[in-house]
């Protein structure tokens, strides 16, 4: 590999990191745009004049979908350009100058209904301008639909369940999907399954434009990753409509708790014991401690041998006694041994 190779190599791989730890940040404000079948649409999109980011880019994303592009605008362009099909659209037109970048919908369609991202970017690094949702609605056609779902359930560890969704259509012939999301308390709602635009689970009924479908989600395996709710969600003719949720719990069963009850209290005894040994132990050598200071002070106030000291009748006298014993042993270097004699005298 030649030196210009390994260079361009260690430059991407550069730039690949650089982007990852410059991740765009999304915008803490959702916008959401009602519109009607036909009617026209702006969205806006504006920019600081003297900021440094050199292209602008708008991007649509319909729900199960990843974002596609829509246009690319360069900031000393004159007009920006629409990617692909959109080229030749003549309902998408840019408004494109200095500090906007603004994308103009005509005749809007059933199929407009996404979100649409507005991204500026300078180099590796990408900024969120703008979040945008455009919710097409038609009074031509009877939307409603409802949605039901299973009811919550306790689970074990280890347990299979069968989530099911129903969902009753009015007259909307499109086909719809089907998503099922799950919400946790430590985290936001995921999509976690769809079963994407199959009708084939539904049945109409008859003298009737109503139809009924049930989709289900079977879980299995189940453990505490599991704990959640789940939503199913539909999704036809520029509307989305949630279910009343699912809740997975697991089950407490009474002799784990009467265990945890059993070891807190267990710990709890051994903590309290500990103390009051350790306590013990801190008093004892303090006494010792202190009967070894009162001998040395006695002897240091012997001044002969077999000397004794005396205070009034009712005390307790100290004698500090010598005695010489014979040196039996060659280990025994010191033959001279102190005892201590405590007494009471009493008269």
């Amino acid at each position: 590999m030649t030196p210009p190779m390994i260079s361009f190599c260690v430059t991407c791989l550069l730039w690949g990191a650089m982007v990852h730890l410059t991740a765009p940040k999304r915008p803490s404000t959702l916008r959401l745009v009602p519109v009607n079948v036909g009617e026209e649409v702006t969205l806006e999109c504006f920019h600081q004049k003297d900021s440094l980011a050199m292209m602008f880019f708008w991007y649509k994303q319909t729900l199960g979908h990843k974002p596609e592009l829509v246009s690319t605008y360069y900031k000393y362009e004159r007009n920006g350009i629409f990617n692909d099909d959109l080229k030749t659209n003549p309902r998408f037109q840019l408004e494109t100058s200095r500090g906007k970048n603004h994308l103009k919908i005509s005749n809007v369609q059933m199929s407009d209904s996404a979100t649409y991202y507005c991204i500026s970017c300078y180099l590796y690094k990408c900024e969120y301008l703008e979040d945008i949702i455009i919710q097409v609605e038609s009074s031509g056609l009877n939307l409603q639909a409802l949605v039901e779902q299973s009811a919550s359930e306790t689970i074990q560890p280890g347990d299979a369940v069968t989530l099911s969704c129903t969902v009753h259509t009015g007259t909307c012939d499109e086909e719809h999907s089907v998503y099922w999301f799950k919400d946790e308390e430590e985290s936001h709602p995921g999509l976690i399954y769809t079963h994407g635009g199959r009708n084939d689970r539904c049945e109409r009924k008859p003298n009737t434009q109503t139809q009924t479908c049930v989709y289900n989600l079977p879980l299995k395996s189940l453990n505490l990753t599991d704990v959640g709710t789940y939503y199913c969600a539909v999704a036809s003719c520029g509307r989305i409509l949630f279910g009343n949720g699912t809740k997975l719990d697991f089950e407490e069963e009474a002799g784990s708790l009467v265990l945890v009850y059993v070891l807190s209290g267990a710990l709890g005894f051994n903590t309290i014991l500990a103390v009051l040994l350790a306590y013990k132990a801190y008093a004892m050598d303090k006494t010792k401690s202190c009967k070894c200071a009162a001998t040395r002070e006695t002897s240091s106030a012997a001044s002969a041998p077999n000397a004794e000291v005396f205070q009034d009748e009712d005390s307790l006298h100290y004698a500090a006694l010598r005695q010489n014993k014979v040196n039996r042993s060659r280990r025994i270097k010191d033959d001279n041994m102190i005892e201590c004699v405590y007494s009471s005298v009493r008269q």
